[in-house]
């Protein structure tokens, strides 16, 4: 019997999952504790129980019942993701949220899982072929329907983790190298064009290098070439006619530190209260730049900077330990799952996790700009908080049929 249950329960990930919820906990009641902000601990904690509910409902809904569900519950999802524009409250410039009282919930959390789910199951279908350009244009509506929606809010972060489990999604699903340069080198091309002309042409040359070993035919090597080109250019030439304020906001955005006072400033305290941390951090509530509020809600997505400066080198590392083995394990669950929707849908999840955790830790330590993306099980955040958990709960279900096709 016991071996039965430790073959059907992944309780590694399981427990994974429940030391990242509780060092969250740990990391929001020291930040807030004998504050005026003291009641966001135990909304979280409110919160970690709901989310409890939605891993166990992610882990026991039956996996061939939510692949023939998936587009009705993403139609769903979209419906009330335009909503949100009409009838939801802006928070912090963005019109994202449904709210009541002091709660609130953030659909676009929840339909990055439902837009997971239905790439999963078109890719998963025995007819679909990425190679079959009517089935590339599917995948890409399918993602670019929440992504527009999202910006109309505008949230330009969320918007960006699309981008994190598209590319391996379809990278899973056996695409083309072409394609996936085809995807990303016009996003780093017109990034490096803002950062000046140097940077661009040195761009087009690594990308130009990078296509010729991908030793397509000529006219493939050419239409790729010709996408970057015209992606930095256009990106120069609309970023010339943008009011001054704008570009400034650009700037800042890729650069911090050229506004230590507005946009730079969490960066520049994060890096102090991390590297005040030293080796085995100032101890539990002891953190001066987090009991100082330094850094303004720092529980939220700057949160890694509390523990960083609280326990240290060491606790740090113990945390992308454990994000380490988190990624590891749902790759692991991608490549041995027999069920090509389940393995697509452990994939999808696992690059969403990714995404989140490399961004946001980046971010926090200077070397990211700030987009507003929470660390995964940490950060304060209800919709973010449950998101994570159905998700934790998804993949623990495609361990459990893992062996099913």
């Amino acid at each position: 019997m016991a071996t039965y249950i430790k073959g059907y329960f992944d309780f590694k990930l399981l427990i994974t999952f429940l030391v990242l919820i509780t060092i969250g906990l740990v990391s929001i009641y020291s930040s807030t504790a004998d504050t005026p902000q003291y009641f966001t601990f135990y909304r979280q904690l409110a919160w970690s129980g709901v989310g409890l509910i939605l891993l166990l409902i992610g882990m026991f809904i039956p996996l061939r019942e939510l692949e023939r569900t998936s587009y009705f519950v993403y139609f769903f999802s979209l419906i009330i993701l335009a909503l949100v524009l009409i009838a939801g409250q802006k928070v912090y410039g963005s019109k994202s949220w449904f709210g009541y009282g002091g709660f609130g919930i953030q659909p676009s959390e929840f339909v990055k899982i439902t837009t997971i789910i239905a790439v999963s199951a078109f890719l998963g279908k025995s007819t679909t072929s990425i190679a079959n350009l009517k089935d590339t244009l599917g995948v890409f509506g399918i993602v670019i329907a929440p992504v527009f929606l999202i910006m109309l809010q505008p949230d330009f972060g969320t918007a960006l983790t699309y981008l994190g489990f598209f590319i391996p999604l379809i990278y899973w699903s056996g695409s083309s190298n072409a394609l996936i340069v085809a995807i990303i080198s016009p996003i780093i091309i017109a990034i490096l064009s803002l950062l000046g002309t140097t940077y661009f042409v040195i761009a087009l040359i690594l990308v130009g290098i990078g296509i010729i070993l991908l030793k397509e035919d000529i006219f493939i090597s050419a239409v790729l070439f010709g996408i970057n080109v015209i992606s930095g250019i256009m990106t120069q030439i609309i970023y010339n006619i943008l009011p001054f304020y704008q570009q400034k906001r650009i700037l800042t955005f890729l650069d911090p530190s050229a506004d230590p006072l507005g946009a730079g400033y969490n960066i520049i305290q994060s890096k102090v209260a991390i590297g005040s941390g030293g080796l085995f951090g100032k101890g539990f509530m002891n953190g001066s730049q987090t009991r100082l509020s330094f850094i303004p809600k720092q529980w939220t997505d700057f949160i890694f900077c509390v523990t960083g400066e609280e326990f240290g080198f060491i606790g740090s590392i113990i945390i992308l330990g454990l994000f380490a083995y988190l990624l590891y394990r749902g790759l692991w669950l991608a490549s041995i799952t027999r069920n090509r929707f389940g393995s697509l849908l452990a994939m999808g999840i696992t690059s969403l996790f990714a995404v989140h955790i490399i961004v946001n830790i980046g971010m926090v330590i200077g070397l990211m700009p700030v987009i507003g993306i929470p660390l995964p099980f940490l950060s304060y955040g209800g919709s973010s908080l449950c998101s994570y958990m159905l998700m934790a709960g998804l993949m623990l279900n495609v361990y459990m049929n893992r062996k099913l096709y």
